[in-house]
């Protein structure tokens, strides 16, 4: 089993940042993958970027250049970094984790940009 806690929304300017983070109930470094995930009002969950086993990050085309996953495996802690916030960022963001070909998500925490 894998508990995840995220937290860092809030309600921000276009153009802002916000740094989210997930803390995360085992080693992170144990796990397959860790990835943020997001939910914008009326759309489909997409992913937003994701860490991989060895360390690899991918990001979707729209976050690109503006926001960077990371990790402190210290504290079991993933963090999400997001920079020039835009309207279009808003939405529920939750963080996944991939162990032992099971998937774990938290309950999300909201993004909220304003133009």
């Amino acid at each position: 089993q894998v508990q995840l806690v995220e937290s860092g929304g809030d309600l921000v300017q276009s153009g802002g940042s916000l740094r989210l983070s997930c803390v995360v109930s085992r080693s992170v470094s144990s796990l397959n993958a860790m990835a943020w995930y997001r939910r914008a009002p009326g759309k489909e969950r997409e992913l937003v970027a994701e860490l991989g086993f060895g360390g690899r990050s991918t990001y979707a085309d729209s976050v690109q250049g503006r926001f960077t996953i990371s990790r402190d495996n210290a504290k079991n802690v993933v963090f999400l970094q997001m920079n020039s916030l835009q309207s279009e960022d808003t939405g529920v963001y939750t963080c996944n984790a991939q162990f032992l070909r099971v998937a774990y998500w938290g309950h999300g925490t909201l993004v909220i940009v304003s133009s």
